[in-house]
């Protein structure tokens, strides 16, 4: 990867804003956990591993600030703040986790140094962002190995090196197969209404020479039809026990089409998103977008002023959909059957 999506530094967290690419590469830089939630929100760090290691970090900016001298205060402090964080976006569950990761292993601490205690929190944010790296490498590995020798491959929304902390998820399993010396091609969904397919994936894929063509959500259908798509990987922001999982709105769709078509879906995505408290898709909470990113998509209005808008972040594909799961510990099947 020629660009780094996160990374700490100085103290301070460093964030690729990703809402003005592909126009330009620009990177922010964060001192309070109060202004990384709203950066999280809006979409400046997204991809469920990639807000799990901003989370993280966040925590870490919170203790540095934090005036409290003592351990056992700094403890409560940050329970109160790991809160605020947590609730930032509620369906991927990397970001819960990695905050409550962070809060265990400081739990973890018996000294009475609040420096040691705070220091605590940026070595967990750095544990976790290298053990990423090392999982977006695995699972990129058990992936590829599953695909033929030539292959083109659908993806939806953005799950690579900008949605992680290494080389991604779903565009893990194609810059592995590429490096095998496969020949892959891609088509990238649009994936509206925030266009990560068209912004994001197509501009990372060309910045690493991967063959991509763009197409609009709307036109997956067809394209499976014409028999252009031999597989489809997608990520996923959380995938529950029975292997539900849930994912950019308008995964479901392609999901559905693809067994239509007798085209295998495969959904990659780290341990770390298997959810083992949640039993199905219908108990994971489902984040509602603003409407004005529908109605007025990137500053031009294209729906009447007062039009209703339905408009969830994400949807859920249920298990017997899904082919198989390329994960950091190796290919789970999943309960589409052959």
């Amino acid at each position: 990867m020629n660009f780094q999506t996160l990374y700490a530094k100085d103290k301070k967290l460093v964030l690729l804003d990703q809402t003005v690419l592909p126009d330009k590469l620009a990177y922010n830089e964060y001192t309070d956990y109060r202004d990384v939630i709203p950066a999280i929100q809006r979409l400046e760090v997204r991809g469920a591993p990639a807000i799990g290691i901003a989370a993280a970090y966040a925590m870490a900016l919170g203790v540095q600030a934090a005036t409290d001298t003592g351990v056992d205060q700094l403890r409560q402090t940050m329970i109160e703040i790991g809160k605020e964080i947590k609730d930032a976006r509620p369906t991927a569950v990397n970001l819960a986790w990695a905050v409550d990761r962070v809060l265990e292993v400081a739990a973890g601490y018996n000294g009475d140094s609040a420096d040691e205690y705070r220091q605590i929190f940026w070595n967990e944010g750095d544990a976790i962002l290298k053990e990423d790296q090392e999982m977006c490498e695995a699972m990129g590995r058990y992936g590829a190995e599953q695909l033929p020798d030539k292959c083109t491959i659908l993806t939806h929304c953005n799950a690579g090196a900008l949605a992680t902390g290494g080389i991604g998820t779903a565009l893990a399993v194609i810059y592995k197969a590429v490096e095998m010396g496969k020949d892959i091609k891609v088509f990238a969904d649009e994936t509206r209404p925030l266009l990560q397919g068209a912004r994001l994936t197509c501009w990372e894929l060309m910045e690493n020479g991967v063959d991509v063509t763009l197409i609009t959500d709307n036109m997956a259908g067809y394209t499976m039809s014409l028999g252009k798509i031999d597989a489809v990987v997608t990520g996923a922001d959380r995938i529950t026990k029975n292997g539900d999982v849930a994912n950019k709105i308008g995964t479901y769709s392609v999901a559905v089409l693809a067994q239509k078509h007798g085209i295998p879906f495969y959904v990659a995505a780290p341990e770390s998103t298997f959810d083992k408290f949640i039993e199905s898709g219908k108990d994971i909470p489902i984040e509602q977008r603003a409407p004005e990113e529908v109605t007025e998509g990137f500053g031009r209005r294209t729906a009447p002023n007062g039009t209703k808008v339905f408009s969830p972040a994400f949807d859920i594909t249920p298990h017997e959909l899904v082919t198989a799961y390329f994960t950091d510990t190796g290919v789970r099947p999943g309960g589409r059957q052959a």
